[in-house]
């Protein structure tokens, strides 16, 4: 049962809820009226401290299509942190007047934090660096719905395939949630590939991957390997976690997908993205079939609504 729980981070749920989340999630896909108004009388806190364009809209779409209603902020310059108020302050308020909170926060811990003063459920929406749950959950039920069928399992269906993930993965906290998330299935390979100043943290590639025994490589060179991966996972340069200006520009364009470089893929691999996009992918790659960027965000949408309505307890999950 999800009713009343927190999701801080993607190991917050059992490999057996998150089956059962996505069962839901593509229920909710499969029939546009399914939980329409379920949620009628709920409110939703959205609590942004960081920019963010496709979380925010999505979690308000999704509560707008459960039925409830949302309020908060998008700019932190609006609230009361810009008076000095503290984040447990902040959330404790949020929780006298919502039902849930969906909080970004550029603090790394700032959503275990607001976990432990709110007194209703805390979701993270990302955390600095950190980690981002709710789009590993997009992720993972992009990857189940394009590479699965058949009724098939996450585990049945990342068993055997190769994912690569390309970009900042040092600062990506998409990339860490996500990298963590599929240290729990067996079977799976892991390519990560970046300049080697933004390389994956230990913590995670030894730390999470090596001793969950996955196996995993790194490199510098998308070109060679590239034809082997299943899944590409593109990420963009963040350049708001640059401390210096001329690191960013020196490897903004680290790896830029082209048409070009799609001929050595294979025809059934997906070019995921969490998005924003900034130059890292051709525009293009829209095209191409085997781009689900813009099918993933709509993912998205629907495995928010079907986590809303389960910590909700508007249906059991």
């Amino acid at each position: 049962m999800l009713k009343g729980r927190s999701l801080v981070e993607p190991g917050d749920f059992s490999i057996d809820e998150l089956e059962a989340l996505f069962r839901l999630a593509e229920q909710i896909e499969e029939d546009g009226a399914y939980l329409r108004e379920s949620c009628r009388g709920r409110l939703l806190a959205t609590l942004f401290f960081e920019p963010s364009t496709r979380t925010r809209l999505s979690f308000e779409a999704a509560m707008l299509r459960l039925g409830g209603s949302c309020l908060g902020f998008a700019d932190p310059g609006s609230s009361s942190a810009s008076k000095g108020e503290s984040l447990a302050d902040t959330v404790r308020v949020a929780a006298c007047y919502a039902d849930a909170i969906v909080m970004r926060n550029p603090k790394e811990g700032a959503a275990l934090l607001a976990s432990r003063y709110a007194t209703v459920p805390v979701i993270n929406a990302g955390d600095g660096g950190h980690h981002h749950p709710t789009q590993t959950l997009t992720d993972l039920l992009t990857i189940k719905r394009l590479r699965g069928g058949g009724g098939r399992t996450l585990g049945e269906t990342v068993a055997g395939l190769s994912l690569g993930f390309c970009g900042d993965l040092k600062f990506g906290r998409t990339v860490h949630s996500l990298a963590k998330a599929l240290a729990r299935y067996t079977g799976l390979r892991i390519v990560f590939i970046s300049p080697p100043e933004l390389r994956v943290p230990e913590y995670i590639s030894r730390g999470v991957l090596a001793a969950a025994g996955v196996e995993y490589q790194e490199t510098g060179s998308l070109e060679t390997v590239i034809g082997g991966l299943d899944v590409l996972y593109m990420t963009r340069v963040q350049k708001e976690r640059f401390f210096n200006e001329e690191d960013y520009i020196r490897l903004k364009d680290s790896y830029i997908l082209t048409a070009e470089k799609m001929e050595a893929a294979r025809q059934d691999l997906i070019v995921l993205h969490p998005l924003p996009r900034v130059n890292e992918i051709a525009l293009e790659l829209d095209a191409d079939p085997r781009a689900a960027y813009f099918k993933q965000a709509r993912y998205g949408m629907y495995v928010r609504m079907a986590l809303l309505a389960s910590i909700l307890g508007v249906v059991s999950c």
